[in-house]
C-alpha cells in the first residue's frame, strides 16, 4: 500500500513538473525543437556555464573536440536512479575523447550524499529552476532523464528521453565520429 502511494506521488510530481515546464517555456525558434520537445537532432548544442558539485565552473564549450553525453536528471527520479550505475560503468570504460556530464536539476536536495552513496565519479553540473536562465529550459527538457549525445563539433547527434542501459550509451557514442 505504501509503495503504491509513493509511486503515485512520484508520478504526480513528474506530471506536474512536465506541465509547469511546458507552460513556463517561451517558445524558441520553431526549427530548434522537435515533435517530442527538446532540441532537434542536428542542431548546435547551446553552450552553458554551471558550477559542478565540487564548486568548479564547467562550460559545454570546454569539451569541444570531445564526444559529450549530456544527461539531465534529479535525485527524486526513479528512472534517473536506475541508469546511474550504467552511466558510472560507461564513464570508467570511456576513452579520453568522451565526457559524461550529468546536469542535476534539483540541487536544493542533497545531491552530494546521493553521489557519494552511489559511487558516482562523472561530472555533476548543478542547475536549478530558481536560476535566472536554467540550462534545462535552454535544452527544453520536459521529461527526465533526457540525454543528448553531442559530437566533437558541438552538434546534437541523438537524444534519448528515457533511462538508458550501458549498451545504449556505447551505441550512441560509438555512432558519432
Amino acid at each position: 500500500m505504501i509503495k503504491k502511494i509513493i509511486a503515485s506521488v512520484v508520478l504526480l510530481s513528474l506530471i506536474t513538473i512536465a506541465i509547469v515546464q511546458a507552460m513556463d517555456n517561451e517558445p524558441k525558434g520553431k526549427d530548434e525543437k522537435d515533435s517530442l520537445g527538446g532540441l532537434k537532432i542536428g542542431a548546435k548544442a547551446p553552450d552553458f556555464n554551471l558550477k559542478t558539485l565540487d564548486g568548479k565552473q564547467v562550460e559545454l564549450s570546454d569539451y569541444k573536440g570531445k564526444k559529450v553525453m549530456l544527461n539531465f536528471w534529479a535525485t527524486w527520479c526513479p528512472p534517473c536512479k536506475k541508469e546511474m550505475p550504467d552511466m558510472e560503468k560507461y564513464t570508467q570504460q570511456a576513452g579520453d575523447d568522451v565526457v559524461v556530464l550529468a546536469v542535476n536539476i534539483d540541487p536544493e536536495n542533497d545531491v552530494k550524499s546521493f553521489v557519494n552513496n552511489n559511487g558516482i565519479t562523472f561530472t555533476i553540473p548543478l542547475d536549478s529552476q530558481s536560476a535566472k536562465n536554467p540550462v534545462n529550459d535552454l535544452y527544453n527538457i520536459s521529461f527526465i532523464p533526457t540525454t543528448y549525445f553531442i559530437d566533437k563539433k558541438g552538434i546534437i547527434r541523438n537524444k534519448v528521453i528515457s533511462p538508458m542501459q550501458l549498451t545504449d550509451m556505447e551505441r550512441n557514442i560509438n555512432s558519432m565520429q
